[in-house]
């Protein structure tokens, strides 16, 4: 049996996709193809359960190509627009997930609560359930590349910090990011791209504690980095999830979106692994969005605003000096 997998971004939602993906392989023995955008390559190419990766592009071409593969069945984990019109055009049998689309937008615009009490993988599964295919409780992957580069920190007191968010209204402000690098006692490695390179710079300048890796470490090395971390502080973002699939200790910030939208760190229950969410409760526009925005809608960004640092850093040193924290 041969089966397409249909994730075209983004971080996250990709290695959230894993699960399924080594489900099919191993309770049906099928061959896995994974259909992508080309930037997200590195978050699954290297796992052994995927034959091969196709990178997506609006063309005809490669529709051409995924017709010569000749493929059974097409799991349909995106679900939008253009996943199903190119889906439709492969003419082969599909499954997809519900998305929950409007118990979404009833939570976001009138805060009534019809969301489903479960995770986002457990509604992937979904899909793949007419095949037989159940979730083996094993949590999520990520594989490294041969090539992965060892960053030469300590490991087990060494805090993994990505600073970065693809909305601004699910990060710290600059400033609380500098307030916690001041007060960690512990040493940070700062992760982001390129958007946060010149504070994870000017970190690094002002704290012999920091190093920044902001903009110059790829997937693959910044995954490296969280492997090597005693704990990670990352707001609700796919470096989050990484961590999680590769079972770190992670310290989650929340602001615009909610853990309630299903998109939390994903463990097997029978994980004892330490995880703390840290959200501004009771705030009435709580989430204003289930993705984000690039400033705040009402202008008070009180979501943020709001963090309690102090608690924050003294979880973050607890946990980092004696693998504990109140």
């Amino acid at each position: 049996m041969k089966i397409l997998v249909v994730r075209l971004s983004s971080i996250g939602d990709i290695v959230l996709a894993s699960p399924i993906v080594r489900c099919l392989r191993q309770q049906l023995g099928a061959d896995i193809h994974f259909l992508t955008k080309e930037h997200y390559f590195a978050l699954v190419e290297a796992s052994p359960y995927i034959e091969k990766v196709h990178a997506y592009v609006d063309d005809d071409a490669l529709l051409l190509r995924l017709k010569q593969e000749q493929f059974d069945h097409v799991v349909d984990l995106h679900k939008n627009i253009r996943s199903l019109r190119l889906i439709s055009k492969l003419g082969v049998p599909k499954t997809s997930f519900g998305k929950a689309n409007i118990q979404k937008w009833m939570m976001v615009n009138f805060k009534f609560d019809l969301l489903p009490r479960n995770h986002i993988v457990d509604r992937y599964f979904e899909a793949v359930a007419p095949l037989g295919v159940y979730n083996d409780d094993e949590g999520l992957d990520f594989f490294f590349a041969p090539t992965r580069q060892p960053d030469g920190m300590p490991q087990a007191n060494r805090l993994a910090f990505a600073i970065g968010a693809a909305h601004a209204t699910k990060r710290l402000l600059d400033e609380q990011i500098i307030e916690i690098c001041s007060m960690m006692r512990h040493p940070i490695a700062i992760l982001g791209g390129q958007d946060e390179a010149r504070l994870g710079k000017h970190l690094a300048e002002h704290y012999p504690h920091v190093t920044n890796f902001a903009g110059q470490a790829d997937l693959q090395q910044s995954a490296a980095i969280i492997d090597k971390a005693g704990l990670v502080l990352t707001h609700d973002t796919g470096m989050m999830h990484i961590g999680a699939a590769l079972k770190k200790p992670i310290i989650s910030i929340w602001g615009n979106t909610i853990p309630r939208l299903g998109m939390y760190p994903y463990y097997p229950s029978s994980s004892e692994v330490f995880t703390r969410r840290f959200e501004v409760d009771r705030l009435s526009c709580r989430p204003c969005s289930k993705i984000g925005y690039a400033k705040c809608p009402r202008s008070h960004f009180r979501c943020m605003k709001d963090q309690d640092i102090h608690a924050i850093v003294n979880c973050c040193n607890e946990f980092l000096s004696d693998g504990t924290a109140s």
